[in-house]
């Protein structure tokens, strides 16, 4: 089995875990993210959304935060809650590099999203921490792995904004 394989399953699991988090909390639609703003991949409705400007915005939101967070002597805070009147936005730090982003309606409560986002960005989490060993011990590098597989994720996303 070859190393593009290995990380294909390792993104097949985060992509399960996101639907399982979906399914629990009926989300609207859920998005991972890096800390640039570039999404990762996403589940749910998101053909109304765009996704580049929202993952974007949804990185800087956190970086604005996290000089808030500096200003009161925080190092930064883990979690950000928008209300609105029609959808919710709850995102979540997964781990150094990863933003977890969870658009839910009055279907769900806050709660409810919160601790079942918890429960899955630690999966999540030990997933990427099983990546970052992979490609530390010499495994294919991030440009040849990573992006094929999540250039093919933008491209169907792209699709489906068009449809």
């Amino acid at each position: 089995m070859g190393g593009v394989s290995l990380f294909q399953d390792d993104f097949r699991l985060i992509h399960q875990s996101l639907e399982k988090l979906q399914q629990r909390t009926q989300a609207n639609a859920i998005l991972l993210i890096d800390r640039a703003g570039q999404l990762i991949t996403s589940v749910g409705k998101t053909d109304k959304l765009d996704i580049t400007s929202f993952a974007s915005l949804s990185a800087a939101d956190f970086a604005a935060t996290k000089q808030l967070a500096a200003l009161i002597g925080e190092e930064e805070f883990s979690d950000l809650f928008h209300e609105g009147e029609r959808e919710n936005i709850y995102v979540s730090m997964v781990d150094s590099k990863v933003i977890l982003v969870v658009l839910f309606d009055k279907r769900s409560t806050l709660g409810l999203v919160r601790v079942r986002a918890t429960q899955i960005s630690k999966e999540i989490s030990e997933i990427f921490q099983n990546i970052y060993k992979k490609l530390e011990e010499g495994g294919p590098t991030t440009t040849s792995i990573v992006d094929a597989e999540f250039t093919r994720e933008a491209e169907e996303e792209i699709d489906n904004l068009f449809k």
